[in-house]
């Protein structure tokens, strides 16, 4: 169709001259697929420029690149079965091209909506969000008084800037009040917790409290100290189990770790409080495997008892995604770090959305679940139940 090679014209000759910052799908055909955006950017790869495309499903994100000339079949392919609006940014005019399930089509011409270069060397040096020179990491036992990163605590200095670079790609994901309250449940030593207030409040200039609850005295009283000593002014940590905990203001839950129903309390204390972000990285899970422990499950996959408990995890952490669903959240689960570094890698994120879900369709998944492998409930779904 002509407006479908206007469009793809637009994209090769801004791919060409180096001015195609973005590409963004929205609007999908069909309410039935689980594909709910896609996000093309130029990136530099091994020195030769690529297309690379973003594919936001329900319950993940998949990354996969393209020379131009399969960029551009795989972008057609989009438009003709998946999508009715794609969206070209470039640094000289901005592209739009709507369709309708009749597929009639309409091709516009704006000015430039941003300016900024996209051609991404994806060889280059990652980024650093925190660095070896930050005091909490000196007295948290991870860099040394020379700012320099002890060998032993690489991996965790790797985690805490992936971790900061999830939460900055989440922070445009949704709506924050002016003061942001950020509660970290089940802190722990605060690697993580000191990070993330470092990089709010002194790199990116948020107004954020943060608080972080530690069931251990001991990590509390020390964390308490640290966070003096680095002049974190509204950073604190308190003794307390999670279910015990009675703000009622939560604009950002963080809980990472947090064992077994210990998850669930802290999503439960999300969702009554309406956040606009959460950020859990679920752990244990062994609420549902001691619920079903002698029953027969017909399923070969759980003849076995380590993909038994593999199962499980995951059967349980999608109960807790599609929970979230419910109660109108946007929810994506993928892999926090390599599993080099932790088996506990996974990562479970609930953006607060203004679009109203299919109650009954979440229903009718989390019962089919629960039929499957003889699930009676999933602790959060009770604590929400009363």
């Amino acid at each position: 169709m002509k407006e479908i090679n206007l469009f793809l014209g637009a994209v090769e000759e801004a791919f060409v001259h180096e001015t195609l910052l973005k590409i963004s799908f929205s609007k999908v055909k069909l309410k039935t697929t689980d594909l709910l955006n896609v996000y093309v950017r130029a990136i530099l790869l091994k020195n030769k420029r690529m297309l690379s495309f973003t594919f936001r499903y329900k319950t993940n994100d998949q990354t996969k690149n393209f020379t131009l000339n399969s960029g551009l079949q795989e972008l057609e392919d989009l438009l003709h079965s998946t999508f009715l609006v794609a969206t070209l940014f470039t640094s000289e005019a901005d592209f739009t091209l709507l369709g309708t399930l009749k597929n009639h089509y309409t091709f516009l011409q704006n000015k430039p909506s941003q300016s900024k270069t996209v051609a991404e060397n994806h060889n280059r040096e990652k980024i650093k969000r925190s660095m070896g020179s930050a005091l909490y990491l000196q007295l948290l036992g991870i860099a040394n008084d020379n700012g320099e990163i002890i060998p032993s605590m690489a991996d965790k200095f790797r985690q805490i800037n992936k971790y900061l670079e999830i939460i900055e790609n989440q922070l445009h994901t949704v709506t924050l009040p002016e003061q942001i309250h950020i509660v970290d449940m089940g802190s722990g030593k605060g690697y993580l917790t000191f990070a993330l207030y470092d990089f709010l409040k002194n790199k990116k200039g948020l107004n954020v409290t943060l608080v972080g609850i530690e069931l251990r005295e001991e990590l509390v009283s020390f964390c308490n100290t640290t966070a003096k000593a680095c002049g974190f002014e509204y950073l604190s940590f308190v003794c307390e189990r999670i279910e015990n905990y009675q703000e009622k203001q939560i604009d950002i839950l963080i809980a990472l770790h947090a064992c077994d129903t210990a998850t669930d309390d802290a999503l439960y204390k999300a969702i009554v409080s309406n956040a606009s972000l959460i950020v859990c990285a679920p752990c244990c899970h062994k609420q549902i495997r001691q619920q079903v422990k002698g029953k027969t499950q017909e399923s070969a996959l759980l003849k076995y008892g380590i993909f038994k408990e593999r199962q499980f995890e995951m059967v349980t952490d999608t109960l807790r995604a599609l929970i979230l669903e419910k109660h109108q959240y946007d929810t994506h689960i993928f892999e926090f770090v390599s599993n080099e570094h932790t088996r506990k890698n996974i990562m479970l994120i609930g953006s607060k959305s203004v679009a109203k879900n299919n109650i009954s369709a979440v229903d009718k998944k989390m019962a089919a679940i629960k039929n499957d492998y003889q699930i009676d409930f999933q602790y959060l779904e009770k604590l929400l139940n009363g």
